[in-house]
């Protein structure tokens, strides 16, 4: 497992200093670890959550605090999401069986925690960018379900048009999904860059996976972010595998989030949304009041493989898979604890399970009937300018060919 060193909070201090060690713990992916008493009968009145000591695990920083306000409502829309999110990854999954979806895949099923999570901690004003396992971002960010679905069918009212499919996804102050592995790093240190510039009290959170953790764009934008101190949340999510690549068969250290090293990091149980939250909010908290960047590492695991393409099965094992499954799954963690707590009854959840998986059914099968793009050149040219700023003409692919606006 993954050890925490836990250093003596000092009444001042002058500089960096290194951490005294005290003890070691490990960072769990127990989905269900937290504790919760005092708990009000109302569904907005807020309460505390105790959440496990093995939650955080941190580096050059103080702990986030392991107490995290919530509400009945709140917990209750976490389930619902996180069961969306799978619902539609699903759906994806059979359609590209069918051979619906055509071209690169990526799902996430297993990691619904992290685009939950990070989603109830921040702000509609924040920003977020990550890689190309988006679907459930995009869905968070205020992307439709018919809208992700329809893209990934190359459908004219999918949230690029049709024309981004399952890596580039887009919405307001989401920006994608990108295909290029870890070349959407720097460009989140961009985003952040110009919300410092203009003055914007809001952050960027800036997502890769583990195997772009290698990536050397990665540590040029962490340079430049902490030179700056740009309000910028850095986040791998490590699934433990890249591209059919155990993550200790391609990192010489494997402990992500101290990858920054001028940069504190903390690195979450990723398999639980309510340490997500609670971390989150307090990277937001530590961004945007001008303390400079943080590097995450949320610890989580992809049931499939590394996208449609890959069974996931040659290198782990189906008792892994199913391990992880059984004992780690985030949709169950949280609602072990809706049941311990009181808070749902087994016949609340079914009905939210119900409401969730009709949704995604019914916005999946609008997605089906919309219509295919015509085969027209005129759309591959319509939105690479801003309405208004168009040149008057484009030159298409030879020189005899153009494109009048």
């Amino acid at each position: 497992m993954f050890s925490r060193i836990i250093r003596t909070r000092g009444v001042a201090q002058v500089g960096r200093q290194p951490a005294t060690q005290l003890f070691r713990r490990s960072v769990t992916t127990d989905a269900a670890s937290a504790h919760a008493e005092d708990i009000p009968a109302e569904d907005d009145k807020p309460f505390s959550v105790k959440l496990s000591d093995e939650s955080f695990e941190t580096y050059e920083l103080d702990p986030p605090p392991y107490t995290l306000k919530t509400t009945k409502k709140e917990l209750k829309q976490m389930y619902y999401d996180m069961v969306s999110i799978r619902r539609m990854e699903m759906a994806a999954d059979r359609l590209y069986k069918e051979k619906k979806i055509r071209g690169f895949c990526h799902l996430s099923t297993g990691q619904e925690a992290v685009a939950t999570g990070i989603e109830h901690a921040i702000t509609p004003d924040d920003k977020l960018i990550t890689a190309y396992r988006c679907h459930g971002f995009a869905m968070m960010r205020g992307g439709t379900v018919r809208s992700i679905i329809g893209e990934l069918l190359g459908r004219r009212e999918g949230i690029a048009y049709g024309k981004g499919g399952s890596m580039h996804m887009f919405a307001k102050n989401f920006f994608g999904g990108n295909g290029i592995v870890g070349a959407q790093v720097p460009v989140g240190a961009g985003l952040a860059f110009a919300q410092q510039y203009n003055g914007e009290a809001n952050t960027t959170v800036c997502l890769y996976g583990d195997g772009a953790s290698n990536q050397g764009q990665v540590f040029e934008a962490f340079n430049m972010a902490k030179l700056w101190n740009l309000p910028v949340m850095f986040g791998c999510e490590n699934n433990k595998y890249g591209m059919g690549t155990a993550a200790n068969r391609s990192s010489a250290l494997t402990d992500y989030y101290k990858r920054g090293q001028y940069i504190p990091g903390i690195k979450v149980n990723g398999m639980d949304v309510l340490a997500i939250k609670a971390a989150v909010q307090y990277g937001r908290e530590y961004t945007v009041s001008g303390q400079g960047p943080l590097v995450f590492e949320y610890v989580t695991y992809r049931y499939g493989g590394h996208s449609m393409s890959d069974p996931g099965t040659t290198y782990r094992t189906r008792e892994e898979i199913q391990r992880m499954r059984s004992t780690n799954d985030p949709i169950a963690g949280l609602k072990q604890k809706l049941l311990d707590w009181n808070i749902t009854s087994e016949e609340e959840l079914k009905a939210i399970d119900k409401d969730a998986r009709s949704m995604v059914d019914e916005e999946v099968a609008i997605a089906e009937k919309m219509p295919v793009p015509d085969a027209t050149s005129r759309i591959l040219f319509e939105d690479i300018y801003v309405r208004g700023s168009e040149p008057k003409w484009m030159r298409g692919r030879t020189a005899d060919e153009t494109f009048y606006y």
